[in-house]
């Protein structure tokens, strides 16, 4: 629906359809965070499971798991900057190589992966 002027009532003034949030950046800064924190603590509170269920974890799959969340938690601080999304889309793409030094961090690296990928297809709808 528009009005006389050709306008869509929920449009901003540039014509782009507004998301309804008050801020919509701060808003997409907080869903990457909370993102990459959510996946920080899974990767932690994974350690032991998967050594009791899925084998021999040997010492550089934890220590790749502890650096990868170590990464998620200062890449969450960061999200203000320009490249976090980025860092973050290349953070999804070692969590799936770490799948290398075992079967079962490649399944939490697809499913985080798929997780990023909606979380930045939300952005894009949002920030347009």
């Amino acid at each position: 629906m528009t009005d006389p002027a050709g306008k869509r009532p929920d449009a901003g003034p540039e014509g782009r359809r507004r998301s309804g949030l008050r801020d919509p950046e701060k808003a997409m800064r907080g869903l990457g965070a909370g993102l990459l924190v959510l996946e920080a603590v899974v990767l932690l509170l994974a350690i032991q499971p998967i050594r009791l269920v899925g084998g021999d974890l040997g010492g550089p799959a934890i220590a790749a798991i502890v650096a990868l969340a170590t990464a998620c938690v200062v890449l969450a601080g960061m999200m203000r900057r320009w490249w976090a999304w980025h860092a973050g889309t290349v953070l999804q793409g070692l969590l799936l190589l770490c799948g290398l030094l075992h079967w079962s961090l490649f399944g939490l690296g697809v499913m985080f992966g798929l997780v990023w990928a909606y979380g930045l297809h939300v952005r894009r709808v949002v920030l347009g």
